[in-house]
């Protein structure tokens, strides 16, 4: 079946590339359609010279990959299907998805006490003897601990000094519940987990995932250090928002290091490399069974929130007719989105280089999830 006109229009204008199969229909065509202009328009009205990358799939296919708009204010350098960006919190589903890689090998338990490979834990104000964090309190954001680290340094520091900022973060802070007792979403807490799954597999966390979890997915232009011959594909970061001056020097010197935020925010992708890694936690690849991928994501956190909650390493949806798991990312200069739903196979990317604009991607992402999947239930 031809790909419909109106899809391919907008699709060849923006540089993006459509794969159709027998089972694609017209509807869907223009549904994505719709949902390309829509970020487009919402690209062209924001009018600061930024570039937007998307990657919509459905089971193990690309159904589109592209990207729109300039990655370099200055030079005004097109966006491409291989341009760069930081994908901030969604490292947290690598960190999650590692751990879980190693509670399938034997390495570790999700309910072993944390002490038992990182006894630097103890240093944590309040430690608690009677009930120990463990990896899967860390992992689903019920450690009790607090946000952030009160160390004034923790944030800042080359990237092979992140450890070293763990550890001294760790008796900076504190905590606002007991561990197990409710959500409570934790950066300082994720950290801990990558130096903790770190030394539990005797191996430094940034080379696992890239030996667990990149390679085998073949993530060929994920890192979490740009190579030098791979600058030029980077997209220029652009902090600030609406009503402030943009800010280009701070998304600038992080490309250095974010201090101790490396297993919680340091990852850079494209939207096709994303993909890859949805597909994986879709079930296509041998990377993990299919009962882990379950417990995954599934909720861990205690809350009466029921629609809303938080698996390892994923924040969960689920309402009457939508059931999606992915997780959002921000950090200076740059946002992303990453989101699938299980049942209808279908997932979406978003990438930006800025941080404020007309796109939610939250409100954007359910609402293209929650069409197509109309489609499914026909």
């Amino acid at each position: 079946m031809k790909a419909a006109p109106l899809l391919l229009s907008v699709l060849l204008l923006f540089s993006c590339q459509v794969k159709s199969g027998s089972s694609t229909r017209m509807d869907e065509e223009a549904i994505i359609a719709q949902f390309v202009m829509q970020i487009q328009n919402d690209l062209h009205d924001d009018n600061i010279g930024g570039a937007v990358s998307i990657s919509i799939i459905k089971g193990n296919e690309i159904l589109v990959s592209g990207a729109f708009g300039t990655q370099d204010n200055l030079t005004k350098a097109p966006a491409d299907t291989n341009t760069i960006f930081r994908i901030g919190s969604i490292t947290k589903s690598f960190t999650g998805y590692l751990l879980m890689i190693h509670y399938q090998e034997g390495i570790l338990n999700l309910d072993d006490p944390v002490e038992l490979y990182l006894p630097e834990i103890k240093n944590l104000k309040g430690y608690p003897d009677s009930s120990k964090i463990t990896f899967r309190h860390l992992a689903s954001h019920t450690s009790g601990l607090t946000r952030e680290s009160g160390y004034r340094e923790a944030n800042f520091g080359q990237l092979a000094e992140w450890e070293e900022k763990v550890i001294k973060s760790i008796p900076e802070t504190s905590f606002r519940s007991a561990p197990g007792e409710r959500f409570g979403y934790s950066n300082i807490g994720y950290a801990i987990l990558g130096l903790a799954i770190s030394r539990a597999a005797k191996k430094p966390y940034m080379e696992l995932v890239n030996e667990k979890i990149l390679q085998p997915l073949k993530m060929k232009n994920t890192y979490f250090m740009i190579p030098e011959e791979k600058t030029n594909a980077l997209a220029q970061g652009m902090g600030g928002g609406p009503l402030a001056e943009l800010d280009f020097d701070l998304p600038h010197r992080e490309h250095e290091g974010r201090g101790y935020r490396v297993p919680n925010g340091s990852i850079y992708s494209t939207s096709a490399d994303l993909s890859k890694f949805m597909m994986a936690n879709l079930g296509y690849s041998d990377l993990l069974t299919n009962d882990n991928l379950q417990l995954m994501h599934k909720t861990q956190t205690p809350t009466d929130r029921h629609r809303s909650n938080y698996g390892v390493g994923f924040e969960l949806y689920s309402d009457l007719e939508l059931a999606t798991i992915g997780h959002a990312g921000s950090t200076p200069g740059y946002s992303a989105y990453f989101l699938f739903e299980k049942n209808t196979q279908y997932g979406v990317v978003i990438m930006r280089n800025y941080n404020w604009g007309n796109t939610n991607f939250d409100l954007r992402a359910n609402a293209l999830l929650r069409a197509l999947g109309r489609l499914s239930n026909k």
